[in-house]
């Protein structure tokens, strides 16, 4: 193949690399310069080596992939200087994306659900990565563990073990119809402002996780309990009667957007288990949701 068709063949495997980066990362923006960095490596590589690659794509993933490992560790010390909670980027859910959509081919399934973002961010990396490559993307143990440098049998284990920690977090999240009623009720409860419909919806172990990043206002600590987290979420609209609220389809189900002045300013996404609302994210850090802008 001319170095011409390798380079085109390459440039449309970026859609891809992109979803790939984004489930290890849980960030667009990091998700971007991880695939960047890999075409950049690709470019310093001499004639003779380029030539001795037999699967060009196969590399991009695996180097890709490396990157995302190095990334993830130097991402948890970030972590411990982010101001309050920290939430995987939300991204919209495109039934029919545009071919020069950055995000083409993650799409709207289980694989970019919050409640799977979040039980990876508290994985190890190379049990994130060894989960990704192969729960995800099924690719085969061996090439997996070039990537974790580990051994195949060690890889497995990696992987195995990510698979029981992913599986005892959401194996019990209510399938999507039902998910969606109960979120159509929960939105039904705020908007009249009943307190005692909206605690009956949630979880007496409810969850509220507000992430704001230290630049805009959001709870510093997770909400806790049925009755605070109702209190929480109608307090918030009662100081924000000009807020418009609004349906989105998510990868866990039905969603909502907060805006005002046609700006969005808060993605919600909510856990649903046993016909109650586990789990209440509220992403409002704005560097999270330039892809609702």
């Amino acid at each position: 193949m001319k170095d011409r068709d390798v380079a085109g063949a390459l440039d449309a495997e970026r859609p891809a690399l992109r979803g790939l980066a984004y489930r290890m990362l849980g960030s667009v923006s990091d998700a971007e310069d991880a695939v960047q960095d890999a075409f950049v490596r690709w470019v310093r590589l001499t004639n003779d080596e380029r030539a001795s690659i037999e699967n060009p794509g196969a590399w991009m993933m695996r180097v890709t992939s490396r990157i995302c490992l190095d990334m993830l560790g130097s991402a948890r010390a970030r972590r411990e200087t982010y101001v309050g909670p920290w939430l995987p980027e939300p991204v919209p859910a495109l039934a029919e994306p545009p071919v020069s959509d950055p995000l083409e081919r993650v799409t709207l399934d289980d694989s970019v659900s919050m409640a799977l973002q979040v039980v990876l961010d508290t994985l190890t990396p190379a049990e994130r990565v060894a989960f990704v490559l192969h729960d995800v993307f099924e690719l085969p143990f061996a090439q997996i563990a070039e990537t974790v440098g580990r051994s195949v049998e060690a890889t497995r284990q990696l992987a195995s073990s990510a698979r029981r920690k992913v599986r005892s977090r959401t194996g019990d999240a209510a399938p999507r119809e039902r998910h969606d009623a109960v979120a159509a009720a929960f939105a039904a409860a705020t908007g009249a402002g009943d307190f005692d419909a909206l605690v009956a919806l949630l979880d007496p172990n409810v969850a509220l996780t507000s992430d704001g990043g230290g630049k805009v206002s959001a709870a510093r600590r997770p909400v806790l309990g049925a009755v605070n987290v109702a209190r929480f979420i109608l307090g918030v609209l009662t100081q924000r009667p000009d807020a418009r609220i609004d349906p989105i389809a998510t990868g866990d189900g039905l969603g909502f957007i907060a805006s005002e002045n046609g700006v969005v300013d808060t993605v919600m996404v909510l856990g649903v288990r046993a016909d109650l609302v586990s789990d209440v994210w509220l992403v409002r850090n704005p560097e999270k949701l330039t892809s609702w802008r």
